[in-house]
């Protein structure tokens, strides 16, 4: 698990300025950085102090986690290298809002990472990939803000504070129970494993109990289903487990714990439905896994970029 002291400005203040910074490491680290991008880059850090100060946490922050690989590869064809190139660019490029979320949060996971960790009034939450969140703790409300990912929250009961999460216009209050939230527009939001939880977006609210999930409805409002939670959180157990999932939705899951890209040559592929269980700490196997049971041709062009499509 990872930590961090949130900065002493204010958050309003200081995140436009360390997601400029961070697109900027984007940029200057590509290829194809062009005399023109350094010259603004330039005048851009010379502007404010402020900004110099971002650029080197950001730049740091690359170093360390090593988000800049290169995306060439020798002897590809022009077309593919060309493709590889622009596709590992994007991958980097959308990935600045991340580090913007991991400077601000008090616990966060990398792309890949699956970790357990004790908040400060002894409930346990389980972060998935890519997931960062802040605490706000008061003597009369526990409040987590979910920034981005899932998580799932085993809260310690507290009548007289109620456990709270808030994200993406969705917000999840309990008192003691286990549910997660995911907050990255995925159809299921919430899920309850134990207790009851009570979400509401802006357009309204609903009570679920175990074994319901909340989905959202053409007007935004949530509604309360049952739904498959222990499945749902496998991931918990590096699993994910899934039961007649089109292939595009399974590729676009294990995309969640890789770098880079998975792309589908041939959209009626995607259509084929997949039921199984695939090691989410391993989807290099778990694509090989995938090829050999629905005759696919894994092509690994870059370590940002594979294409899958038929075997035949």
């Amino acid at each position: 698990m990872n930590e961090r002291t949130p900065p002493d400005a204010p958050e309003e203040a200081e995140d436009p300025v360390y997601e400029q910074a961070a697109l900027w490491v984007a940029r200057l680290s590509s290829t194809d950085a062009t005399e023109a991008d350094h010259r603004a880059f330039e005048a851009w850090r010379a502007a404010d102090p402020a900004h110099a100060e971002a650029y080197a946490e950001m730049e740091a922050w690359r170093r360390t986690m090593k988000r800049a690989p290169d995306p060439r590869r020798p002897h590809l064809p022009k077309g593919l290298a060309a493709l590889a190139a622009a596709l590992g660019l994007g991958a980097l490029l959308s990935d600045p809002l991340g580090w913007v979320d991991r400077m601000r949060a008090d616990a966060w996971t990398d792309r890949g990472g699956i970790e357990t960790t004790t908040l400060p009034d002894g409930s346990q939450v389980d972060l998935n990939t890519d997931t960062a969140l802040v605490l706000r703790f008061t003597h009369s409300e526990r409040s987590v803000a979910l920034l981005r990912g899932e998580a799932v929250f085993d809260v310690v009961p507290d009548a007289g504070r109620p456990f709270v999460v808030s994200g993406n216009g969705v917000r999840a209050r309990a008192v003691g129970t286990r549910f997660f939230v995911r907050v990255d527009g995925a159809v299921v939001p919430v899920g309850v494993a134990e207790g009851r939880v009570d979400v509401a977006t802006s357009a309204g609210e609903t009570r679920l109990r175990a074994g319901e999930v909340a989905v959202r409805g053409e007007d935004g409002r949530p509604l309360a289903r049952a739904g498959d939670v222990a499945q749902a959180i496998a991931w918990r157990e590096g699993q994910l487990t899934v039961s007649g999932q089109p292939l595009s939705q399974v590729l676009s899951e294990l995309e969640r714990y890789r770098r880079g890209r998975l792309l589908l040559t041939d959209s009626a592929l995607g259509s084929r439905r997949f039921s199984g269980t695939l090691d989410l700490r391993d989807t290099d196997a778990s694509l090989d896994v995938l090829a050999a049971a629905m005759g696919l041709r894994l092509t690994r062009l870059t370590p940002l970029l594979i294409l899958v499509r038929p075997a035949f």
